[in-house]
């Protein structure tokens, strides 16, 4: 404890001269001193000038000792993704907020607030904590440091900048100075591999991620890397091991009433059957994730895109167009540009294959093209009018999307 500074705010707090509380004890330019951290007080004179402020030497270094359980219980429930528990160890912290600046702790707790923010989702609070650190990063430890250059990382991935938390995190990997092999960190790096379509990496990472929850029997976590697992699997062509996880969560994520990801689960089981060539059964699963799937979100989106392209594919124009004019609605209501882009492609190629192929070129490629986010899509586009413009015998302009095919391919 910084007991001058603490002394100070409690004299202040109570409304006391420095002689009143000097009276008896020491001198009031020896109390100053000791206030204003230029003196190294007794462990006596601390605790006479405590005692007169009715605060026991012994509860000051006992709540000390209490913050640091508290910052260590809230970093384990945060780990193990305990979404109930975590409120109350927050709320216990900020009840000794006042306590706290006269800790060791005082950054610490800062940078533990910060993850929590991230924990929760609150992005603007977030934010702003990270802009009080960083004035004060100049006083960190090398280990706060790098819980602040991790909690950024964290934070670009909630903002969906993947490149720029890929950069931070291969930094802080590299560094031998870190403490970087633990298995959230590890997922983290699983979680951007895959956002930038390196499923190999992807891969690497979430099984380094996967052993170490299984060790900790971290069973939340556990069921997110095997998500990540399975999405990767399945980029890579690698079905059996893709379906082995999703039929693993499947069964798991029920039995841990984790119902909220079931929806996910179900799409991702669905793309992999389209991937196998077995679109019935992904609709099966498309299907199963929409009906649980109760908001009208991103997720809800995205499994509705789905259904429409496996709908279209099958030759079943009148539900296609049902379903990609839905898109197109939902897609405007959540600001989401891509999906709107697809699907109205989709509409128009029903009516006009030149004018669709024209919006294809126009529109939803650049756009495509401009995220550098969206890989797998490009090469399917890209194919698809390299074939429209072979069969008008417009050679150049088909092999031109052939070349971007394989530019895609060789990055």
């Amino acid at each position: 404890m910084e007991f001058g500074a603490l002394i100070k705010f409690y004299r202040t707090q109570r409304g006391m001269t420095q002689t009143e509380l000097a009276k008896g004890i020491c001198s009031v330019p020896h109390l100053s001193k000791i206030e204003n951290n230029s003196k190294e007080a007794n462990e006596a004179t601390v605790s006479l000038l405590l005692k007169r402020l009715e605060i026991s030497l012994e509860e000051m270094e006992e709540k000390e000792g209490t913050i640091q359980l508290l910052l260590k219980q809230l970093s384990e429930q945060i780990n193990y993704y305990l979404k109930d528990k975590v409120d109350e160890v927050y709320q216990e912290l900020q009840e000794m907020e006042h306590i706290i600046p006269f800790s060791k702790f005082i950054y610490t707790y800062e940078l533990t607030k910060y993850r929590y923010l991230l924990f929760k989702g609150l992005r603007a609070e977030a934010e702003l904590q990270r802009d009080l650190l960083f004035k004060q990063k100049k006083n960190f430890s090398q280990h706060e440091e790098y819980l602040f250059l991790y909690a950024n990382a964290v934070l670009l991935i909630v903002k969906g900048q993947y490149k720029a938390a890929d950069e931070i995190l291969d930094a802080l990997y590299n560094d031998p100075s870190n403490e970087t092999a633990k298995a959230e960190f590890f997922y983290f790096r699983a979680f951007v591999k895959s956002a930038l379509e390196q499923s190999g990496h992807a891969i690497h990472f979430g099984k380094l991620a996967l052993q170490m929850y299984m060790n900790e029997h971290n069973f939340f976590r556990i069921l997110h890397s095997l998500i990540l697992l399975g999405i990767n699997y399945t980029y890579a062509n690698i079905y059996e091991e893709a379906e082995e996880c999703f039929g693993h969560l499947i069964r798991n994520a029920d039995i841990l009433k984790q119902e909220k990801l079931l929806p996910q689960i179900y799409h991702n089981m669905g793309y992999l059957k389209n991937k196998k060539k077995n679109p019935k059964e992904a609709l099966h699963y498309y299907e199963k994730s929409l009906a649980l799937n109760l908001q009208k979100d991103t997720h809800y989106l995205v499994t509705l895109y789905s259904i429409a392209e496996i709908k279209y594919a099958l030759q079943d124009k009148a539900k296609a167009k049902e379903y990609f004019q839905i898109v197109v609605s939902l897609a405007k209501d959540l600001n989401n540009k891509k999906y709107r882009l697809l699907a109205e492609f989709y509409l128009l190629h029903m009516v006009a294959a030149e004018k669709a192929f024209k919006y294809l070129e126009t529109k939803v490629i650049p756009y495509l093209e401009a995220t550098n986010e969206h890989h797998n899509d490009l090469n399917r586009f890209y194919k698809m009018i390299s074939d429209f413009y072979s069969q008008q015998e417009r050679y150049l302009e088909s092999v031109n999307y052939l070349n971007k095919i394989h530019e895609e391919e060789t990055q």
